[in-house]
Protein backbone atom coordinates (compact mmCIF):
# COMPACT_ATOMS: atom_id res chain seq x y z
CA UNK A 1 0.00 0.00 0.00
CA UNK A 2 1.29 3.81 -0.78
CA UNK A 3 1.38 5.02 2.62
CA UNK A 4 1.65 8.69 1.15
CA UNK A 5 -1.73 8.30 -0.04
CA UNK A 6 -2.63 6.40 3.23
CA UNK A 7 -1.50 10.08 5.10
CA UNK A 8 -3.45 11.80 2.36
CA UNK A 9 -6.63 10.13 2.92
CA UNK A 10 -6.08 10.25 6.78
CA UNK A 11 -6.26 14.45 6.28
CA UNK A 12 -9.40 14.05 4.11
CA UNK A 13 -10.88 12.01 6.41
CA UNK A 14 -10.80 14.86 8.93
CA UNK A 15 -13.97 16.51 7.64
CA UNK A 16 -15.44 13.30 7.41
CA UNK A 17 -16.44 12.50 10.82
CA UNK A 18 -14.53 10.59 13.82
CA UNK A 19 -15.74 7.23 12.35
CA UNK A 20 -14.16 7.40 9.24
CA UNK A 21 -11.00 9.39 10.15
CA UNK A 22 -11.10 6.02 13.20
CA UNK A 23 -11.41 3.26 10.79
CA UNK A 24 -8.47 4.73 8.03
CA UNK A 25 -6.01 5.13 11.11
CA UNK A 26 -6.67 1.55 12.47
CA UNK A 27 -6.02 0.07 8.77
CA UNK A 28 -3.09 2.45 8.74
CA UNK A 29 -1.77 0.92 11.25
CA UNK A 30 -2.50 -2.55 11.17
CA UNK A 31 -0.71 -2.49 7.78
CA UNK A 32 2.26 -0.78 9.12
CA UNK A 33 2.40 -3.70 11.62
CA UNK A 34 2.08 -6.36 9.16
CA UNK A 35 4.21 -4.81 6.44
CA UNK A 36 6.76 -2.63 8.03
CA UNK A 37 7.00 -3.16 11.97
CA UNK A 38 7.21 -6.10 14.41
CA UNK A 39 7.42 -8.73 11.74
CA UNK A 40 9.09 -12.45 12.32
CA UNK A 41 10.79 -12.23 9.30
CA UNK A 42 13.05 -9.31 10.56
CA UNK A 43 14.43 -11.68 13.09
CA UNK A 44 16.36 -15.39 13.19
CA UNK A 45 13.42 -16.99 14.80
CA UNK A 46 10.38 -16.27 15.82
CA UNK A 47 11.13 -16.59 19.49
CA UNK A 48 13.62 -14.17 18.98
CA UNK A 49 10.95 -11.61 17.62
CA UNK A 50 8.48 -12.41 20.35
CA UNK A 51 11.53 -11.58 23.43
CA UNK A 52 12.34 -8.24 21.25
CA UNK A 53 9.01 -7.34 21.33
CA UNK A 54 7.31 -8.22 24.16
CA UNK A 55 4.10 -6.13 24.40
CA UNK A 56 3.14 -6.60 20.93
CA UNK A 57 1.31 -8.74 18.64
CA UNK A 58 4.52 -10.04 15.90
CA UNK A 59 3.30 -10.43 12.44
CA UNK A 60 4.08 -13.85 10.68
CA UNK A 61 4.19 -13.93 6.85
CA UNK A 62 3.24 -16.68 4.62
CA UNK A 63 5.48 -19.49 4.42
CA UNK A 64 6.16 -22.68 6.74
CA UNK A 65 8.17 -22.45 9.97
CA UNK A 66 10.13 -25.32 11.87
CA UNK A 67 10.62 -25.11 15.64
CA UNK A 68 11.94 -27.59 17.39
CA UNK A 69 11.28 -26.22 20.89
CA UNK A 70 7.94 -24.69 22.05
CA UNK A 71 7.11 -20.85 21.15
CA UNK A 72 7.24 -18.72 24.59
CA UNK A 73 4.60 -15.93 24.76
CA UNK A 74 4.70 -13.53 27.76
CA UNK A 75 3.81 -10.37 29.06
CA UNK A 76 0.85 -8.43 28.61
CA UNK A 77 -0.05 -7.99 24.92
CA UNK A 78 2.00 -10.24 23.57
CA UNK A 79 1.49 -12.44 20.85
CA UNK A 80 1.50 -13.56 17.13
CA UNK A 81 -0.88 -13.00 14.21
CA UNK A 82 -0.84 -13.77 10.38
CA UNK A 83 -1.01 -16.54 7.72
CA UNK A 84 2.09 -18.33 8.62
CA UNK A 85 2.25 -21.73 9.34
CA UNK A 86 4.33 -23.14 12.38
CA UNK A 87 5.62 -26.53 12.04
CA UNK A 88 6.31 -28.49 15.09
CA UNK A 89 9.30 -30.85 14.81
CA UNK A 90 9.51 -32.52 18.14
CA UNK A 91 6.69 -34.46 19.58
CA UNK A 92 7.79 -33.85 23.11
CA UNK A 93 7.15 -30.23 22.97
CA UNK A 94 3.92 -27.98 23.10
CA UNK A 95 4.33 -25.75 19.63
CA UNK A 96 2.98 -22.61 21.35
CA UNK A 97 2.50 -21.99 25.40
CA UNK A 98 1.36 -18.79 26.57
CA UNK A 99 1.90 -18.00 30.30
CA UNK A 100 1.06 -15.27 32.81
CA UNK A 101 -0.24 -13.07 30.16
CA UNK A 102 -3.22 -10.04 30.47
CA UNK A 103 -4.39 -9.24 26.96
CA UNK A 104 -2.05 -11.62 24.75
CA UNK A 105 -3.32 -13.09 21.98
CA UNK A 106 -2.92 -15.80 18.43
CA UNK A 107 -4.33 -15.25 14.99
CA UNK A 108 -4.90 -15.67 12.36
CA UNK A 109 -1.93 -18.81 12.55
CA UNK A 110 -1.81 -22.13 11.15
CA UNK A 111 -0.42 -24.51 14.14
CA UNK A 112 1.00 -28.14 13.53
CA UNK A 113 3.51 -30.92 13.63
CA UNK A 114 6.07 -32.44 11.02
CA UNK A 115 5.05 -36.14 9.85
CA UNK A 116 6.16 -38.60 12.55
CA UNK A 117 6.06 -36.66 14.70
CA UNK A 118 2.15 -36.03 14.81
CA UNK A 119 1.43 -38.32 18.29
CA UNK A 120 2.26 -36.19 21.23
CA UNK A 121 1.50 -36.08 24.95
CA UNK A 122 1.53 -32.25 24.38
CA UNK A 123 -0.57 -29.63 23.35
CA UNK A 124 -0.93 -27.24 19.97
CA UNK A 125 -1.34 -23.95 22.01
CA UNK A 126 -0.99 -24.17 25.86
CA UNK A 127 -2.42 -21.32 27.84
CA UNK A 128 -2.21 -20.45 31.80
CA UNK A 129 -2.65 -18.10 34.14
CA UNK A 130 -4.10 -15.76 31.36
CA UNK A 131 -6.45 -12.92 31.49
CA UNK A 132 -8.18 -11.46 28.42
CA UNK A 133 -6.37 -13.98 26.24
CA UNK A 134 -7.85 -14.12 22.85
CA UNK A 135 -7.05 -17.15 20.35
CA UNK A 136 -8.94 -16.39 17.23
CA UNK A 137 -8.82 -18.08 13.58
CA UNK A 138 -6.39 -20.70 14.45
CA UNK A 139 -6.02 -23.77 12.69
CA UNK A 140 -4.62 -26.48 15.03
CA UNK A 141 -3.75 -29.66 12.39
CA UNK A 142 -2.25 -33.30 13.10
CA UNK A 143 -2.18 -32.63 17.18
CA UNK A 144 -2.75 -36.00 17.51
CA UNK A 145 -2.87 -35.98 21.69
CA UNK A 146 -4.12 -37.41 24.26
CA UNK A 147 -4.33 -33.63 25.74
CA UNK A 148 -5.59 -31.00 24.25
CA UNK A 149 -5.06 -28.94 20.85
CA UNK A 150 -5.95 -26.37 22.36
CA UNK A 151 -5.41 -26.09 26.04
CA UNK A 152 -6.73 -23.01 28.78
CA UNK A 153 -5.80 -23.57 32.69
CA UNK A 154 -6.60 -20.81 35.31
CA UNK A 155 -7.16 -18.59 32.75
CA UNK A 156 -9.93 -15.75 33.13
CA UNK A 157 -12.31 -14.15 30.90
CA UNK A 158 -10.55 -15.55 27.82
CA UNK A 159 -11.93 -16.73 24.02
CA UNK A 160 -11.43 -19.26 21.41
CA UNK A 161 -13.02 -18.32 18.94
CA UNK A 162 -13.74 -19.11 14.74
CA UNK A 163 -10.59 -21.89 15.40
CA UNK A 164 -10.66 -24.94 12.95
CA UNK A 165 -9.50 -28.19 15.20
CA UNK A 166 -9.10 -31.02 13.09
CA UNK A 167 -7.17 -34.83 13.90
CA UNK A 168 -6.35 -34.60 17.24
CA UNK A 169 -6.93 -37.87 18.70
CA UNK A 170 -4.59 -40.58 18.71
CA UNK A 171 -3.76 -44.22 19.86
CA UNK A 172 -3.03 -44.51 23.46
CA UNK A 173 -3.23 -46.42 27.06
CA UNK A 174 -6.08 -44.86 29.82
CA UNK A 175 -4.13 -45.92 32.94
CA UNK A 176 -6.43 -46.27 35.71
CA UNK A 177 -4.52 -48.08 38.10
CA UNK A 178 -4.04 -45.60 40.49
CA UNK A 179 -7.63 -44.94 41.25
CA UNK A 180 -9.98 -47.49 43.78
CA UNK A 181 -12.28 -46.26 41.83
CA UNK A 182 -11.26 -48.32 38.71
CA UNK A 183 -8.35 -50.21 38.60
CA UNK A 184 -7.19 -50.88 35.75
CA UNK A 185 -5.55 -49.73 32.26
CA UNK A 186 -6.96 -50.50 28.50
CA UNK A 187 -6.06 -49.39 25.04
CA UNK A 188 -8.07 -46.71 23.93
CA UNK A 189 -8.24 -43.58 21.02
CA UNK A 190 -7.54 -40.75 23.11
CA UNK A 191 -7.73 -36.64 22.84
CA UNK A 192 -9.50 -33.34 23.13
CA UNK A 193 -10.27 -30.72 20.96
CA UNK A 194 -10.87 -27.58 23.30
CA UNK A 195 -9.83 -28.18 26.90
CA UNK A 196 -10.60 -25.50 30.22
CA UNK A 197 -9.94 -26.46 33.30
CA UNK A 198 -9.68 -24.19 36.60
CA UNK A 199 -11.13 -20.98 34.19
CA UNK A 200 -13.79 -18.73 34.72
CA UNK A 201 -15.81 -16.77 32.35
CA UNK A 202 -14.42 -18.42 29.14
CA UNK A 203 -16.47 -17.82 25.66
CA UNK A 204 -15.93 -20.66 23.20
CA UNK A 205 -17.75 -19.78 19.83
CA UNK A 206 -18.28 -20.64 16.49
CA UNK A 207 -15.18 -23.16 15.97
CA UNK A 208 -15.14 -26.32 14.19
CA UNK A 209 -14.00 -29.03 16.00
CA UNK A 210 -13.34 -32.22 13.45
CA UNK A 211 -11.78 -35.71 13.60
CA UNK A 212 -11.49 -37.79 10.82
CA UNK A 213 -8.47 -40.07 11.33
CA UNK A 214 -9.80 -42.38 13.98
CA UNK A 215 -13.10 -43.26 13.95
CA UNK A 216 -14.95 -46.57 15.68
CA UNK A 217 -14.94 -49.01 12.93
CA UNK A 218 -14.30 -52.61 13.60
CA UNK A 219 -11.47 -52.24 11.20
CA UNK A 220 -9.79 -49.75 13.59
CA UNK A 221 -10.63 -51.60 17.20
CA UNK A 222 -9.49 -55.04 16.25
CA UNK A 223 -6.18 -53.49 14.55
CA UNK A 224 -5.43 -51.80 18.03
CA UNK A 225 -6.68 -53.70 20.16
CA UNK A 226 -9.24 -51.30 21.83
CA UNK A 227 -11.16 -51.67 24.96
CA UNK A 228 -8.84 -54.57 25.99
CA UNK A 229 -6.86 -54.09 29.05
CA UNK A 230 -3.29 -53.82 29.61
CA UNK A 231 -3.35 -53.88 33.38
CA UNK A 232 -5.38 -54.44 36.04
CA UNK A 233 -5.22 -54.74 39.75
CA UNK A 234 -5.69 -57.13 41.68
CA UNK A 235 -8.68 -56.00 43.99
CA UNK A 236 -11.39 -54.85 41.47
CA UNK A 237 -12.29 -51.00 41.21
CA UNK A 238 -15.01 -49.87 43.51
CA UNK A 239 -17.24 -49.07 40.78
CA UNK A 240 -16.11 -51.43 38.06
CA UNK A 241 -18.94 -53.69 36.78
CA UNK A 242 -17.57 -57.33 37.64
CA UNK A 243 -18.69 -58.64 33.89
CA UNK A 244 -15.93 -56.21 32.47
CA UNK A 245 -13.65 -56.49 35.14
CA UNK A 246 -13.46 -60.32 34.40
CA UNK A 247 -14.00 -60.11 30.60
CA UNK A 248 -11.02 -57.70 30.44
CA UNK A 249 -12.69 -55.50 28.33
CA UNK A 250 -14.26 -52.18 28.24
CA UNK A 251 -16.59 -50.85 25.19
CA UNK A 252 -15.66 -47.52 26.31
CA UNK A 253 -12.50 -46.99 24.77
CA UNK A 254 -13.32 -43.41 23.04
CA UNK A 255 -12.12 -41.06 25.26
CA UNK A 256 -11.93 -37.70 25.29
CA UNK A 257 -14.04 -34.54 23.96
CA UNK A 258 -14.41 -32.42 21.54
CA UNK A 259 -14.53 -29.76 24.39
CA UNK A 260 -14.50 -30.18 27.61
CA UNK A 261 -14.45 -28.27 30.48
CA UNK A 262 -13.49 -28.99 34.23
CA UNK A 263 -12.47 -28.72 37.16
CA UNK A 264 -15.53 -28.61 39.13
CA UNK A 265 -15.97 -26.07 42.03
CA UNK A 266 -13.62 -24.02 40.13
CA UNK A 267 -14.38 -23.29 36.53
CA UNK A 268 -17.48 -21.19 35.97
CA UNK A 269 -19.50 -18.57 33.76
CA UNK A 270 -18.69 -20.64 30.32
CA UNK A 271 -20.01 -20.12 27.26
CA UNK A 272 -20.10 -22.90 24.80
CA UNK A 273 -21.88 -20.95 21.50
CA UNK A 274 -22.31 -21.81 17.64
CA UNK A 275 -19.73 -24.65 17.62
CA UNK A 276 -19.88 -27.59 14.99
CA UNK A 277 -18.46 -30.97 16.32
CA UNK A 278 -17.97 -33.69 14.50
CA UNK A 279 -16.32 -37.61 15.05
CA UNK A 280 -15.53 -36.81 18.76
CA UNK A 281 -15.45 -39.15 21.29
CA UNK A 282 -17.85 -36.78 23.59
CA UNK A 283 -19.03 -34.02 21.64
CA UNK A 284 -18.92 -31.31 25.08
CA UNK A 285 -17.73 -32.58 28.56
CA UNK A 286 -18.75 -30.80 31.55
CA UNK A 287 -17.89 -30.38 35.19
CA UNK A 288 -18.37 -27.07 36.08
CA UNK A 289 -20.78 -24.21 37.01
CA UNK A 290 -22.71 -21.79 35.66
CA UNK A 291 -22.58 -22.82 31.47
CA UNK A 292 -24.14 -21.85 29.26
CA UNK A 293 -24.63 -24.37 26.46
CA UNK A 294 -26.40 -22.49 22.64
CA UNK A 295 -26.65 -23.29 19.04
CA UNK A 296 -23.91 -26.06 18.31
CA UNK A 297 -24.06 -28.84 15.83
CA UNK A 298 -22.71 -31.81 17.64
CA UNK A 299 -22.63 -35.17 14.97
CA UNK A 300 -21.21 -38.94 14.71
CA UNK A 301 -20.21 -38.76 18.33
CA UNK A 302 -20.93 -41.56 21.00
CA UNK A 303 -21.91 -38.79 23.81
CA UNK A 304 -23.22 -35.58 22.51
CA UNK A 305 -22.78 -33.84 25.58
CA UNK A 306 -23.08 -34.67 29.50
CA UNK A 307 -22.63 -32.28 32.56
CA UNK A 308 -21.71 -33.98 35.75
CA UNK A 309 -19.30 -34.04 38.69
CA UNK A 310 -21.02 -31.53 40.61
CA UNK A 311 -22.20 -29.26 37.56
CA UNK A 312 -25.29 -26.68 38.95
CA UNK A 313 -26.85 -24.39 36.78
CA UNK A 314 -25.92 -25.41 32.98
CA UNK A 315 -28.70 -24.18 30.83
CA UNK A 316 -28.59 -26.62 27.18
CA UNK A 317 -30.89 -24.69 24.41
CA UNK A 318 -31.18 -24.87 20.76
CA UNK A 319 -28.33 -27.38 20.01
CA UNK A 320 -28.45 -30.00 17.30
CA UNK A 321 -27.48 -33.50 17.84
CA UNK A 322 -27.48 -35.87 15.48
CA UNK A 323 -26.10 -39.60 14.82
CA UNK A 324 -25.23 -39.95 18.43
CA UNK A 325 -25.33 -43.59 19.95
CA UNK A 326 -25.23 -44.16 23.58
CA UNK A 327 -26.85 -41.22 24.62
CA UNK A 328 -27.47 -37.36 22.86
CA UNK A 329 -28.00 -35.52 26.75
CA UNK A 330 -26.48 -36.59 29.66
CA UNK A 331 -26.63 -35.17 33.24
CA UNK A 332 -26.01 -37.44 36.39
CA UNK A 333 -23.68 -36.89 39.17
CA UNK A 334 -20.08 -38.29 39.40
CA UNK A 335 -17.61 -38.78 41.93
CA UNK A 336 -16.75 -35.72 42.45
CA UNK A 337 -20.28 -34.83 43.49
CA UNK A 338 -20.87 -34.08 47.24
CA UNK A 339 -22.75 -31.98 50.20
CA UNK A 340 -21.42 -28.89 48.41
CA UNK A 341 -20.88 -29.62 44.90
CA UNK A 342 -24.36 -31.05 43.58
CA UNK A 343 -25.65 -31.48 40.10
CA UNK A 344 -28.75 -29.44 39.16
CA UNK A 345 -30.73 -26.56 39.21
CA UNK A 346 -30.43 -26.40 35.07
CA UNK A 347 -32.51 -26.28 31.86
CA UNK A 348 -32.71 -28.38 28.69
CA UNK A 349 -34.75 -26.45 25.97
CA UNK A 350 -35.61 -26.48 22.45
CA UNK A 351 -32.74 -29.45 21.54
CA UNK A 352 -33.40 -30.98 18.43
CA UNK A 353 -32.22 -35.11 18.65
CA UNK A 354 -32.22 -36.72 15.27
CA UNK A 355 -31.30 -40.42 13.62
CA UNK A 356 -30.03 -41.19 17.29
CA UNK A 357 -28.40 -44.68 16.74
CA UNK A 358 -27.35 -44.57 13.38
CA UNK A 359 -23.51 -42.79 14.34
CA UNK A 360 -20.53 -44.88 13.56
CA UNK A 361 -20.64 -46.29 17.37
CA UNK A 362 -23.34 -47.94 17.19
CA UNK A 363 -22.18 -51.37 16.69
CA UNK A 364 -20.41 -50.86 19.77
CA UNK A 365 -23.58 -49.65 21.80
CA UNK A 366 -26.68 -51.44 20.09
CA UNK A 367 -30.17 -50.37 20.62
CA UNK A 368 -30.78 -50.54 24.48
CA UNK A 369 -30.23 -46.84 24.64
CA UNK A 370 -31.38 -43.83 25.02
CA UNK A 371 -31.18 -40.15 23.53
CA UNK A 372 -31.93 -38.23 27.05
CA UNK A 373 -30.12 -39.93 29.99
CA UNK A 374 -31.05 -38.85 33.80
CA UNK A 375 -28.75 -40.93 36.28
CA UNK A 376 -27.96 -41.84 39.42
CA UNK A 377 -24.53 -41.06 40.90
CA UNK A 378 -21.01 -43.46 40.35
CA UNK A 379 -20.96 -43.80 43.66
CA UNK A 380 -23.45 -44.66 46.57
CA UNK A 381 -23.04 -41.01 48.84
CA UNK A 382 -22.98 -38.63 45.47
CA UNK A 383 -26.30 -36.12 45.83
CA UNK A 384 -28.87 -37.21 43.11
CA UNK A 385 -29.30 -34.63 40.68
CA UNK A 386 -32.12 -32.27 41.63
CA UNK A 387 -34.60 -29.79 40.02
CA UNK A 388 -33.99 -29.78 35.98
CA UNK A 389 -36.51 -28.46 33.32
CA UNK A 390 -36.41 -30.37 30.14
CA UNK A 391 -39.49 -28.62 27.85
CA UNK A 392 -39.30 -28.52 24.17
CA UNK A 393 -37.16 -30.74 22.91
CA UNK A 394 -37.93 -33.37 19.85
CA UNK A 395 -36.26 -36.69 19.67
CA UNK A 396 -37.12 -36.86 15.91
CA UNK A 397 -36.61 -40.58 14.07
CA UNK A 398 -37.28 -41.62 10.81
CA UNK A 399 -37.92 -45.54 10.43
CA UNK A 400 -37.72 -48.03 13.46
CA UNK A 401 -36.12 -46.83 16.20
CA UNK A 402 -32.43 -47.70 17.45
CA UNK A 403 -33.36 -46.77 21.02
CA UNK A 404 -34.90 -48.99 23.93
CA UNK A 405 -36.72 -45.02 25.30
CA UNK A 406 -36.22 -41.81 24.14
CA UNK A 407 -35.66 -41.24 28.42
CA UNK A 408 -34.10 -43.02 30.58
CA UNK A 409 -34.03 -41.89 34.54
CA UNK A 410 -32.71 -43.90 36.85
CA UNK A 411 -34.30 -45.23 39.71
CA UNK A 412 -33.92 -46.73 43.19
CA UNK A 413 -30.99 -45.17 45.61
CA UNK A 414 -29.66 -41.45 44.82
CA UNK A 415 -32.06 -41.02 41.67
CA UNK A 416 -32.99 -38.00 40.24
CA UNK A 417 -34.94 -35.68 42.16
CA UNK A 418 -37.54 -32.80 40.73
CA UNK A 419 -36.82 -32.99 36.82
CA UNK A 420 -39.91 -31.40 34.94
CA UNK A 421 -41.11 -32.49 31.72
CA UNK A 422 -43.50 -29.95 29.16
CA UNK A 423 -44.17 -28.95 25.39
CA UNK A 424 -41.35 -32.12 24.37
CA UNK A 425 -42.03 -34.56 21.23
CA UNK A 426 -40.43 -37.73 22.01
CA UNK A 427 -40.68 -40.33 19.28
CA UNK A 428 -40.96 -43.74 20.99
CA UNK A 429 -38.02 -46.19 21.54
CA UNK A 430 -38.75 -50.24 21.23
CA UNK A 431 -40.21 -49.92 24.92
CA UNK A 432 -41.86 -46.81 24.98
CA UNK A 433 -41.22 -43.20 25.36
CA UNK A 434 -39.46 -43.56 28.62
CA UNK A 435 -39.17 -45.93 31.26
CA UNK A 436 -40.94 -44.10 34.30
CA UNK A 437 -43.73 -41.58 34.10
CA UNK A 438 -42.90 -38.36 33.43
CA UNK A 439 -43.58 -35.14 35.54
CA UNK A 440 -44.89 -32.17 33.97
Amino acid sequence: MNFSRMNDAILRATSCGSATLALLMCLSSSVATADNRFSVADYETIQAALDANRGRLVFVPPGDYHISEKLRVRGAGSGLFGPGRIIQTQANQPVIEIENAEGAAIRDLTVTRSEGNRETNNEGILAIDCRDLVIENVSVIDNRTRSAAITLRDCIDSRITHCLIKNYMRITVDDRTASADWGYAFNCTDGTGISVSQSVGTLIESNRVIEENLVPTREIQAKHHLGDFVRKNKQKGIIVNQTMWDAGYTDNWQQGSGIIVTSPETSDLTRIINNHIENAAQGIDLHCDHVTVANNVIVNSFVGMKAMHGSRNVIIIGNQFTRNSLWAIGLMPGAAANASNTDGGSIIANNIISDFGHGDAHWIWGNERSPLKFDSGQQADDPPLTNVIIQGNIVDCIGPARFEYAVIIAQGENMPKGLRFSNNLFHPGTAGVANTELAP
